[in-house]
């Protein structure tokens, strides 16, 4: 069987539960060597030492993407043991929800430097190898927020639109060093915090019921959906996608709804 990933030395973010697990999983199958960081040092490491046993080359560093010379470290270290890293997928966020004038600095910080800068931090890290190269590939996992608005989630869209601009950006200013810089949009996934948001409502199946109600399929996403179309993007299979987002919400977004 063809291992659409071999050669691929694949940093994620994020990488011990949700999407960013579910991706980690799907990469290690398809034959990619892995850096996974994630700031929860229980989750991750038996997330390692689950992948490892089943044959995964990977190193796994706990790590925040806020600060900067951690990710520089993991980097470093990675290149000794698994070898310069060629693709980067910024997974790692967090929800910041608030009614605009409600929202605090506080709010505004946390959303962006986990959002975005975070985000510009592993980029500015691992491109400098790649354009010495000339050969990488980002993929910054953003969010249906990124270009629609929900009332009350102030400023978590603010940080997703400009994850996207500078998705964008880089895509752009590094595609004549044979770079690939995209984003990747989910909807509603059946992650641990989609639960926990309709664990919220003082009847949960009510909530959930009204969600799968948006989408035209009537159901949301498995987080092993989102992780597929990850790997479609990092793969070779897709080298002329650049400076493009691929929405995977089941047509969410293209409806009308209240």
């Amino acid at each position: 069987m063809v291992e659409r990933l071999q050669g691929k030395r694949i940093m994620i973010t994020g990488a011990a539960q949700g999407i960013g697990l579910a991706i980690a999983e799907a990469c290690a199958r398809e034959g990619a060597a892995l850096l996974l960081i994630d700031r929860d040092n229980d989750l991750l490491q038996d997330i390692a030492t689950r992948l490892r046993n089943h044959g995964a080359s990977l190193l796994h560093r706990t790590a925040d993407i806020t600060d900067r010379d951690a990710i520089t470290a993991a980097v470093n270290e990675a290149r000794h043991e698994i070898g310069e890293i060629n693709a980067l997928i910024n997974n790692a966020g967090v929800n910041v929800f608030a009614e605009a004038l409600a929202s605090t600095d506080e709010d505004w910080d946390r959303c962006f430097d986990i959002n975005l800068k975070g985000a510009w931090n592993c980029c500015r890290t691992v491109l400098p190898a790649m354009v010495a190269a000339k050969n990488g590939v980002i993929l910054n996992i953003a969010s249906t927020h990124a270009f629609t608005i929900i009332r009350h989630t102030f400023p978590y869209p603010l940080a997703k639109h400009a994850l996207l601009g500078m998705t964008k950006s880089l895509g752009l200013e590094y595609a004549g060093e044979g770079i690939r810089v995209n984003a990747l949009a989910p909807g509603y996934v059946a992650t641990q915090k989609v639960l926990d948001y309709w664990n919220s409502f003082p009847d949960p199946a009510a909530a959930k019921a009204e969600t799968m109600k948006l989408h035209p399929g009537g159901r949301i996403a498995a987080p092993e959906e989102i992780a597929m179309a990850a790997v479609f993007m990092i793969s070779d299979e897709c080298t002329f996608l650049n400076a493009a987002c691929l929405t995977v919400d089941g047509g969410l977004s293209v409806q009308q709804h209240p």
